[in-house]
């Protein structure tokens, strides 16, 4: 039977959450991105509602995520670009109102950074991804709450999910570049 009042344990020289299942914290989240404007600009946003389920395993490299994300909770401070952003030249939140992640295994690691494959679903298409994920530390709060932090980025090709929607420039390029870089950053609290 595992002790649940341990905090941590150690894992090739690092101190790790004890064993169990976390949920993502809503007040110390963010699932960003940054994509490209006019070839000579980024533009950043995120997803406001987003929920994840940790499961840290007695051996940690067996540990797993999934995630929902609610297409309809973009944010980029612009509401037209918003509103254009969920509507069918991209996700399309009425007809598929989530976004999904399911980690597969962890592929590698090295110290505190850990590389999660998984699977990335956007309009009911399903694409392999690697998160670069960088353990950040692990406590307990105040509160006695058991905790965890990390980060984790990856960039894709919106055009594999079928978000092709863009605009010919005259002096060359698009108006929307293909690659979106996805950042998230977040802390995990023991359930």
């Amino acid at each position: 039977m595992t002790d649940t009042t341990a905090v941590t344990r150690e894992f090739e020289g690092l101190t790790i959450p004890a064993p169990g299942t976390y949920e993502l914290d809503q007040a110390h989240k963010r699932v960003g991105f940054i994509a490209r404007h006019m070839m000579v600009s980024k533009v950043r946003g995120e997803f406001v509602d987003a929920q994840a389920t940790i499961t840290v395993a007695e051996n940690p490299l067996e540990s797993s995520v999934t995630a929902t994300i609610q297409a309809g909770s973009i944010s980029t401070g612009a509401a037209d670009r918003d509103g254009h952003l969920v509507s069918g030249d991209f996700l399309d939140a009425e007809k598929y109102p989530t976004l999904a992640f399911r980690s597969t295994g962890v592929k590698s690691h090295s110290g505190n950074n850990f590389v999660l494959a998984g699977e990335l679903t956007i309009k009911d298409v399903t694409r392999p991804v690697e998160l670069e994920v960088e353990f950040e530390g692990v406590g307990r709060s105040p509160f006695g709450t058991d905790i965890f932090g990390f980060t984790a980025s990856t960039e894709i090709d919106r055009e594999d999910f079928g978000l092709t929607w863009n605009v010919a420039l005259e002096t060359g390029g698009v108006l929307v570049g293909k690659k979106i870089k996805i950042e998230i950053e977040g802390e995990g609290i023991r359930q």
